[in-house]
């Protein structure tokens, strides 16, 4: 069968065989209910996402969502809300959002009221539209609360009744950070399972719901070419990259309590990581993958805190044309702050495949781009006959995983120019999802993340002692830093790809940063 033949550039050219969304079957009829649904997350994802779904007819016929928060609003200024939140970037007309929008509702309330109260509003609204609507006693929770909440709303469903069915399921999505160190998390998880069981617990961290994450596992695992080479072996290094370029806007609350660490480090470069490096999984299944992540945490050697570690925090400087501030003139943040926004780190596996290899993870904000990828530096060859110098080799055989911008797999090798004379060239061969299945873009994470959660499917959802091991790792890092910091502050300009350290650090094995 011919493929199509897609251009992804001036130069290049994909082939698929066939183009757009894969369609699949909608989960079973449920409600959804939303706690924090007056918060930006709402806004910027969690709406869209379920709205996105039902415009590619993966959301149940028979379904409602509820919003839940402290912010008076009707169901009709809810649904403005929202409708402002989506329409920028939806792929639906108005038609569409209005038939979603009338399974769309709200109950203002506040999270620790009794039984009596709130909760008996939200319960009395869910029966309500169970009955109208025809929908079984499914519930799906999605808390996307301040942390400091999520224990709370936990318990009142329980006291409520809202926790327990006798002829349907319930779910709780628990939005990141799972605690601020391992034994925070601990006592939340604690807390959790009190009215909760494990099966009917979703920890989300949405980078594993990329459509290029996931692809990282089918690239390796169902192309018998990349398998073999994917070790010490064949591999120089791992560098795992997450910039962004804005800084901490309105969060100045959260982030000079968290960091870097906390905030990207703990979660999501490590989720990166995982997925990278795991060994082939039994099955593509929440038991299988989930146990291969977790091995892969736990061959992490003992990271050299002050040699292998550099923090830094953003100046003033310009990004994009523009001059902004210096971390410590942000809004609501200490004039002396030593909260860190960047974050590079070297570490090594203690095991079969990875032994020797470095792999660089590294986080920032301001930085000079928004990017984030996943590059896979390969050896240079035993011997090579051709004419080509060392330093010009590093810059050929790279394969990148890039989940933004532009999300898809770039890989560099060496080909031959045209000509006369033997002259060896790197080359690019650059799959874009967006441009080689014919869609706009591809879907946002949380669309299958939430899917997944509506499906019991954990797959992508790490695990209670996944997320145990990464505070093990970072912990120490953080009480060194908050009790001896080792740097000053800030040692960057914004606009910059981080403190002039990160550079010293990757050079040390004589590596440089794909990006810079």
């Amino acid at each position: 069968m011919a493929g199509n033949s897609i251009k992804n550039g001036s130069n290049d050219m994909i082939e698929v065989q066939q183009q757009g969304m894969l369609k699949g079957n909608p989960p079973d009829p449920c409600i959804v209910v939303i706690f924090g649904a007056s918060g930006d997350l709402a806004h910027k994802e969690l709406v869209p996402s379920l709205f996105a779904l039902n415009c590619h007819n993966l959301m149940p016929k028979q379904c409602a969502v509820i919003g839940f928060s402290r912010t008076e609003y009707s169901d009709d200024e809810f649904r403005k809300q929202m409708f402002n939140a989506v329409k920028k970037d939806s792929i639906c007309g108005e038609d569409q959002w209005n038939e979603f929008a009338k399974n769309l509702f709200y109950v203002p309330g506040n999270f620790k009221d009794g039984p009596s109260e709130s909760y008996k509003k939200l319960k009395k609204k869910i029966s309500e539209l169970q009955k109208k609507l025809n929908i079984p006693d499914n519930i799906l929770f999605h808390l996307s609360t301040a942390p400091s909440f999520y224990s709370t709303i936990v318990k009142k469903l329980s006291e409520s009744g809202l926790s327990k069915s006798s002829d349907g399921w319930r779910r709780v999505i628990i939005e990141k950070p799972f605690g601020t160190d391992e034994k925070s998390a601990r006592e939340l998880d604690s807390d959790i399972h009190e009215v909760f069981e494990e099966d009917q617990i979703f920890r989300i961290d949405h980078f594993l719901g990329k459509e290029t994450v996931q692809n990282m596992v089918v690239f390796r695992f169902a192309n018998p070419g990349f398998e073999p080479i994917w070790n010490r072996n064949y591999i120089d290094n791992i560098q795992i990259t997450v910039a962004e370029d804005i800084g901490i806007g309105s969060r100045a609350g959260f982030y000079e309590k968290t960091g870097v660490i906390r905030d990207m480090i703990q979660n999501h470069l490590f989720e990166l990581l995982c997925m990278t490096a795991i060994d082939p999984p039994v099955n593509y299944d929440g038991t299988s993958l989930r146990s291969e992540t977790l091995k892969v945490l736990n061959s992490i050697c003992k990271i050299d805190v002050e040699k292998d570690v550099i923090l830094g925090q953003y100046d003033a400087g310009t990004v994009k044309g523009k001059q902004v501030d210096a971390y410590r003139d942000e809004k609501d943040v200490d004039k002396k702050s030593m909260t860190p926004t960047y974050a590079a780190i070297k570490l090594t596996l203690d095991n079969w495949r990875w032994a020797g290899v470095p792999v660089y993870l590294r986080t920032g904000k301001r930085m000079k781009e928004k990017l984030s990828e996943i590059t896979i530096k390969f050896k240079p060859t035993p011997h090579l006959m051709f004419p080509i110098n060392i330093e010009e080799e590093k810059k050929h055989n790279l394969l990148t995983f890039r989940l933004q911008p532009n999300e898809g797999i770039l890989y560099t090798f060496t080909a031959k120019q045209p000509g006369a004379e033997l002259q060896l060239r790197p080359v690019n061969l650059n799959f874009r999802y967006d441009r080689a299945f014919g869609i706009k873009e591809p879907p946002s994470s949380y669309q299958w993340l939430i899917r997944d959660a509506m499906q019991g499917d954990q797959t992508l959802f790490p695990h209670a002692e996944w997320i145990y091991k990464s505070w093990q790792i970072v912990d120490p890092i953080i009480k060194k830093w908050e009790a001896e910091p080792w740097l000053d502050f800030p040692n960057y300009k914004a606009g910059k790809w981080g403190p002039k350290a990160a550079d010293k650090l990757i050079r040390k094995n004589n590596n440089e940063w794909n990006a810079q």
